[in-house]
């Protein structure tokens, strides 16, 4: 599971052929033993937990940095590289 970003303490990662499990575009995301798949698409938690306040911070990043994780999940799907995001500044 590739790591694409990192911030404040939160690692966002995206499997490869990641499309069984839940088949919506989504992002699996780390914080201090906590863990959730998030929704590209609205930022729901798909399934696990996460603190509330780095929740916010995630949801965040995805709003800005969407269209290149819409970019990553097609190359994840299709089995290839990802490309690394830039973290929330």
């Amino acid at each position: 599971m590739p790591i694409i970003s990192m911030f404040y303490g939160i690692l966002v990662s995206m499997y490869y052929e990641d499309t069984g499990r839940h088949n919506k575009p989504h992002i699996h995301v780390r914080y201090q033993g906590k863990k959730c798949s998030v929704s590209i698409e609205d930022g729901v938690i798909l399934a696990g937990d996460f603190p509330a306040k780095q929740l916010r911070l995630v949801v965040a990043w995805i709003d800005i940095h969407k269209d290149e994780l819409m970019a990553d999940w097609e190359l994840a799907v299709a089995g290839e590289e990802l490309f690394r995001i830039n973290p929330l500044q």
